[in-house]
């Protein structure tokens, strides 16, 4: 009887280990480090398209000397340029957290005039459907708050998702031109700030950074 017993508590601590480790490895995914940039935290993975990503670089944008948002960037691998993550395959995601509240559809025009300075015409031409869907999305917004949010994902077989505040705006924009053109705001030639930039690449601030919009 003692034997059976035992053989009885052996078999049901063995029936739970599955469940125990399931905690276990929910807990150390969620104890996972992040990067922490201007009081928020980017997580160093994010699920998008069913993919796992992980986080490339993360920086604050600034206005002369005033903290707009921050944004982070994730791929499937790791990019060092902005050919390499143009060029990348796979889901993409760019997350934006607001540091200060702002008028969105002012923020909407300083995407809309990114874009064209950092696309060609032909370049900004096929992006120009996805261009007046976010511009609406904006314009409808009105404003966006300190801590609101909003990710732009580039979803394979779907293509570009927009969210805010984590709840998708419409069907996705298929036109691959228009993902590219968004991020080319940050990623550009003329980028919308030079240290958030080199921020988002994972690389080293510069010296003295570029001018800034």
């Amino acid at each position: 009887m003692k034997r059976l017993t035992l053989n009885l508590l052996a078999a049901a601590a063995l029936a739970v280990l599955p469940s125990t480790w399931t905690i276990a490895r929910a807990q150390s995914s969620a104890t996972a480090p992040a990067t922490e940039i201007g009081g928020v935290r980017y997580p160093t993975t994010a699920q998008v398209g069913g993919s796992t990503l992980v986080l490339n670089g993360a920086g604050i944008r600034y206005r002369l000397v005033v903290k707009v948002y921050t944004a982070g960037l994730y791929l499937a691998a790791k990019a060092s340029t902005p050919e390499a993550v143009l060029a990348a395959p796979g889901a993409k995601r760019m997350h934006v957290v607001m540091l200060r509240e702002i008028d969105a559809n002012d923020l909407g025009k300083l995407f809309t005039r990114g874009m064209q300075e950092n696309s060609s015409r032909e370049e900004f031409g096929k992006s120009i459907p996805g261009t007046l869907r976010l511009a609406e999305m904006f314009s409808a917004k009105k404003r966006m708050a300190t801590g609101e949010h909003f990710s732009v994902e580039w979803v394979p077989g779907q293509g570009t998702v927009i969210l805010v505040n984590g709840k998708p705006q419409g069907e996705p924009i298929k036109e691959p031109e228009f993902f590219a053109a968004l991020m080319r705001i940050w990623l550009g030639p003329k980028p919308a700030d030079y240290a958030l930039k080199d921020a988002l690449l994972g690389l080293p601030p510069r010296a003295t950074g570029g001018p800034q919009q």
